[in-house]
């Protein structure tokens, strides 16, 4: 099975100093992935991945866009915000070559046309591509993501389980996401949580996670960020958790971690430094908060890099 970094595939962007990053990659079964990508940056980066013809692509953009770029340069399909993407060309191999936009996140699974007949065996002719008379042929759809679809995208994207639990969650969120995509009923884009029916609720609630992100050294309190996005208390409390899978201030905190984490690896920035720029006054508390989420003090993280 071909899918590894590709690290020797010439740069077909016309920026010479455009970042390149790699896929977060789980495997949930034997010809079975789900790729991950944040490009939390002001910059473009360059993602690839070599994938065989066995592969059927589905890729998903969940803030921000991107673009496919194919026979080095000479072609580029852009994928926007709330957008979906389907890919499968059996007769020849068809690698990601990405280039992510900043503030960008994305979600792909690839499924090998084995493991994918397997899913829909019971109902070959639901899956129109996967015809008699289209089974040999490349198809290319693009669609819109249903808040429901959303919902269980962001709580990929956003994993804070276990570790030993990740494959077996990421499986069912996958099914799920498989399922609503090709969900031709009327009710395809109802919500299984009843207030959120509304598509703009869901737009509200990711208003209030980036708000919480940018402001994050002096976060808004519960009240204020319900009134700023014009979203009860309680509607914003329930959804966030629906989406994000966590409670608001327990995503903050998450996020804030994980953003001092990579300070201190980028070696620019003393302890103290990195506590302040995440919104801790004291150093003792940043100390602290570290130790709580990995175990081990920051001075202690920076040394076992060494």
């Amino acid at each position: 099975m071909n899918l590894n970094n590709n690290k020797n595939n010439s740069d077909f962007s016309d920026s010479k100093n455009i970042a390149r990053g790699s896929f977060k990659e789980t495997q949930i079964d034997d010809g079975f992935f789900v790729l991950t990508y944040q490009n939390d940056s002001k910059t473009t980066q360059i993602v690839e991945r070599e994938i065989d013809s066995r592969f059927i692509q589905f890729h998903f953009c969940i803030k921000g866009s991107s673009e496919f770029i194919f026979n080095n340069g000479n072609y580029r399909l852009k994928i926007e915000e709330e957008n979906s993407l389907l890919l499968y060309n059996p007769q020849r191999d068809l690698p990601i070559h990405l280039e992510v936009h900043p503030n960008s996140w994305l979600v792909s699974v690839l499924v090998s046309i084995k493991k994918f007949h397997g899913l829909f065996s019971q109902e070959a002719d639901y899956i129109t591509f996967l015809s008699e008379d289209n089974k040999d042929k490349k198809y290319y759809k693009d669609g819109k993501i249903s808040p429901s679809m959303a919902i269980a995208l962001n709580q990929i994207i956003n994993y804070n389980l276990n570790n030993s639990i990740k494959s077996l969650y990421f499986k069912g969120k996958t099914l799920e996401i498989l399922s609503l995509y090709f969900n031709r009923s009327e009710d395809a884009d109802i919500e299984q949580c009843p207030f959120l029916v509304d598509e703009t609720n869901v737009i509200k609630i990711r208003k209030a996670k980036d708000i919480i992100i940018s402001r994050m050294a002096e976060p808004p309190t519960l009240q204020e960020l319900s009134e700023e996005i014009g979203l009860s208390l309680k509607k914003l409390k329930e959804g966030f958790k629906q989406i994000y899978g966590d409670s608001v201030f327990s995503f903050l905190f998450d996020y804030k971690m994980e953003v001092a984490r990579k300070l201190l690896e980028s070696g620019n920035h003393n302890v103290n430094e990195v506590g302040l720029k995440v919104g801790y006054s004291t150093s003792s508390h940043f100390i602290s908060a570290f130790k709580k989420k990995y175990g081990t003090t920051p001075k202690k993280y920076l040394m076992s890099l060494t």
